[in-house]
């Protein structure tokens, strides 16, 4: 094990936290705005789920790519490309002027996003020893939140008043500042790494996790949970806009009102997770977001009700975040932490895409409830797995 280099943990935290306020809040852009996008390139409804769709696979497979080359290369490396190929995407959205170039450009965002997705992730693993990492977690993930509170409030209102374009670019410089910061302030982990890296070594490694019951729970925990995330986000603010006859400036103070609700959720339940352990947590996040997903179409009675529903749905799903991350890095041993980070940052991806697509389908055939009803379908079965495959590690055992 190589020595730990100096380093200040703010920084590294705050590195990793502003790289997810701006990587989640332009994914999750995409949602409030599908009406604006589908206004000013004439998209038909049907197809905008296509957007959300393009962004997870190309995320998924950049992930599979991502995590063995942080394993022999270092984490910091891939941050800083993972970081300057998201910053010249989200630049490329303001010449996007029409449905295929944005449905493009969405894809190239996609392969930085599943570069950052699991890197960032296995770099907590590698700093922070596991009795703190929910602690850690907790607070990176916090950027996710703060996405929702500031950045997707702020995309949405952006997107009203100059266009689909505007909060993307926005989210760019923020992904220059990122790389900066990164460039500057974090350092490698003292993990071992290598400088040779061939196809059959990463399948092997892939094959190798997926052959094993805890891993390969895990990543199945992450297709669930984000197929159930992509159900009920991508045709909420659409059904809400046409049920209620609001714009996009309410829609984004409900966003606000969610990301609030995870910004305090978030760092709570990381420190929680370090002391009453991870798996009970996960089970209680997934049973409250499945309830709350499930009676959604009825409990919001007028449109405001829709900012109390939306919160707890937001808290219930923040709530799972650190606890599953920090059980899962230590899983395994840090010369596989990145490869299975990424792995199930590609099945996470993957879901989400899997779940935007089949919410498009369903809104179109049975609206609102049909999404809603499958995504509390999916949480559910992800609450099964939990309790039936994935262990409890009380340190880094592996």
């Amino acid at each position: 094990m190589q020595s730990r280099p100096p380093a200040n943990e703010a920084v590294i935290l705050g590195a990793l936290f502003i790289l997810n306020f701006v990587s989640t809040s332009q994914v999750m852009i995409v949602a409030p705005i599908l009406p604006r996008i589908a206004t000013e390139l004439a998209v038909p409804e049907a197809w905008l789920g296509t957007l959300i769709s393009a962004y997870g696979l190309m995320a998924g497979i950049a992930s599979l790519l991502a995590g063995p080359f942080s394993d022999r290369y270092g984490r910091r490396a891939i941050l800083l490309v993972g970081t300057g190929w998201m910053a010249v995407a989200l630049g490329l959205h303001g010449l996007a002027s029409t449905y295929a170039s944005l449905l493009a450009v969405r894809a190239l965002a996609g392969v930085a996003g599943g570069i950052l997705g699991g890197v960032a992730v296995a770099y907590v693993g590698d700093w922070f020893p596991y009795e703190r990492r929910g602690w850690a977690n907790g607070w990176v993930m916090s950027g996710f939140a703060l996405g929702q509170v500031l950045g997707i409030p702020l995309g949405a209102v952006l997107a009203q008043i100059a266009g689909f374009r505007a909060p993307f670019l926005v989210f760019a410089v923020g992904m220059v500042a990122t790389f900066v910061l990164v460039w500057r302030g974090v350092p490698q982990p003292p993990v071992p790494t290598s400088e040779r890296l061939s196809l059959g070594a990463a399948l092997g490694t892939y094959a190798s996790l997926l052959a094993r019951v805890p891993t390969a729970s895990a990543t199945a925990s992450y297709l669930l949970t984000f197929t159930g995330v992509g159900l009920y986000l991508a045709y909420l603010p659409t059904w809400l806009e046409d049920a209620f006859d609001v714009s996009g400036t309410p829609v984004a103070g409900m966003f606000l009102c969610g990301g609030l609700a995870a910004v305090v959720v978030n760092p709570l339940a990381g420190k929680a997770s370090d002391r009453v352990g991870r798996k009970s947590l996960i089970l209680a996040s997934c049973l409250c977001f499945a309830a709350v997903s499930l009676v959604t179409p009825w409990a919001v009675l007028s449109f405001y009700w829709s900012y109390a529903v939306f919160a707890l749905a937001m808290a219930a799903a923040s709530m799972r975040v650190p606890p599953i991350q920090s059980l899962m890095s230590a899983l395994v041993p840090s010369t596989e932490r990145g490869s299975l980070m990424s792995l199930s940052s590609a099945f996470g991806q993957t879901g989400f895409a899997l779940g935007g697509a089949l919410a498009g389908f369903l809104y179109d055939g049975w609206g609102i409830v049909a999404c809603t009803t499958a995504a509390s379908v999916s949480v559910a079965l992800m609450a099964v797995l939990v309790v039936v495959a994935l262990p409890e590690p009380k340190g880094d055992e592996a």
